[in-house]
């Protein structure tokens, strides 16, 4: 009688009618880069969301005297950002913020979330890529 076996299983050693596993499964890890001597270290893999960035903000409505200015850096700062945010004679509040792209679009999504402080009208902003002479993050 024919004998089964699952797919991809070859029979043992003679005689032995035990199922041995087939051929060797390629390696789902990444190729190993060529300057380790041979030895295996996993690739880096950065994306966009991690690269530093320069943002800033132009935030319109009721938000000056209201603690807006303090509640950016406040949030600014739990996000681990460097930067600054003030008054403009116009009435709106320039936000300056430099640290990684996914922390600078965290601090731009809570100044046009409800939570703000005062009324938020209109939010303003340019990407660019960050100068490195911002340190700690201020009210000016």
């Amino acid at each position: 009688p024919a004998e089964t076996r699952p797919a991809g299983h070859v029979l043992g050693g003679a005689g032995t009618g035990r199922a041995r596993p087939g051929p060797r499964r390629r390696s789902t890890r990444p190729p190993a880069r060529t300057d380790t001597g041979g030895r295996y270290r996993p690739r880096i893999m950065s994306s966009d969301e991690d690269n530093p960035v320069r943002l800033i903000a132009w935030v319109s409505g009721r938000v000056q005297g209201v603690g807006f200015r303090w509640w950016t850096r406040s949030r600014a700062l739990e996000l681990g950002l460097v930067g600054s945010a003030r008054n403009l004679p116009d009435g709106r509040v320039a936000v300056v913020a430099e640290g990684p792209r996914r922390a600078c679009a965290a601090l731009l999504d809570a100044l046009r979330g409800g939570a703000t402080p005062g009324r938020v009208d209109d939010v303003a902003e340019q990407w660019s890529a960050p100068r490195g002479d911002l340190t700690g993050f201020v009210e000016a």
